[in-house]
């Protein structure tokens, strides 16, 4: 990669209805395509968003009877785009479930699956409790693939929150990390700039975070506001709230330019454990 790559980014509200979420992921991607983006970024659970399990279980089906991935596939292939989708819920074959990312290519296969490692179990101070390890089973592999933007790392939400994964992206060279979102707003309105932009710092890497925006079908509102921040901690774009598309460029001569200047990765040393 050495010229400026454009990307979209989905920043949408889905609902508890797969095959409307689905719809909306090809609008997009049609969209993207005639705005010449080549890759598309959705958010967390893009393909199912419902905090209300009994309803939502006869919905998570096993990844070849998923009729999201089927539809973001179908319309990768025929539109020659790359699509991040940044989650779904995925019945594994152990019967639990994972909460799984996707990046398809332009001729719709999969070229990178991530299971997300950190689950958000957590009581807000505002009353809201979420405990995503009572029904997900957390990934154990850091992900990397080849992709328009160059080396991709693949984080989800939560994840933002824990810096070896990124220092482990960072090892790894990566020249961008996805960090698609379903965002409380409380914690939003903390954190969810100021994560982003250190984990970018952190890894010397743009950070692509697609974002769930808006009130919801099962009541939940989250906080949006995706981003695309650049390897200096600059963000570069911010969707609001809302649901949106919006885009931005991927200059590799930018990341570039960072390591020379603060070429942290190449002076990065182990540091011993402590022995008190």
């Amino acid at each position: 990669m050495s010229d400026p790559v454009k990307v979209a980014l989905f920043q949408m509200t889905s609902g508890i209805d797969p095959q409307a979420n689905a719809d909306a992921i090809v609008k997009a991607a049609q969209k993207a395509t005639a705005e010449g983006a080549a890759m598309l970024f959705t958010p967390e659970m893009c393909g199912l968003l419902d905090r209300d399990r009994a309803r939502a279980t006869p919905k998570i089906v096993p990844e070849q009877d998923n009729p999201v991935l089927a539809a973001a596939r179908k319309a990768a292939r025929e539109l020659g785009l790359w699509i991040d989708l940044g989650s779904l819920a995925i019945l594994r074959e152990d019967g639990k479930w994972a909460n799984r990312g996707f990046v398809i290519d332009a001729d719709g296969a999969i070229a990178a699956r991530y299971d997300k490692i950190h689950m958000f179990d957590v009581d807000l101070a505002t009353g809201e409790t979420w405990r995503e390890s009572a029904a997900y089973t957390p990934g154990e592999q850091v992900v990397t693939v080849q992709t328009p933007v160059g080396r991709l790392g693949l984080a989800i939400c939560y994840d933002v929150r824990f810096p070896a994964l990124f220092e482990e992206l960072g090892r790894n060279r990566c020249d961008a990390i996805r960090v698609p979102a379903a965002f409380t707003v409380p914690t939003g309105k903390a954190h969810w700039h100021l994560l982003q932009r250190a984990r970018a710092v952190e890894a010397s890497a743009w950070v692509i975070a697609a974002a769930q925006g808006g009130r919801h079908d099962d009541g939940r509102e989250t906080y949006g506001h995706s981003l695309v921040v650049d390897p200096w901690g600059e963000v570069v774009f911010d969707g609001g709230e809302g649901g949106s598309l919006g885009f931005a460029l991927i200059d590799p001569a930018r990341t570039g330019e960072v390591r020379a200047q603060l070429p942290s990765l190449a002076n990065k040393r182990e540091i011993p454990r402590s022995t008190a």
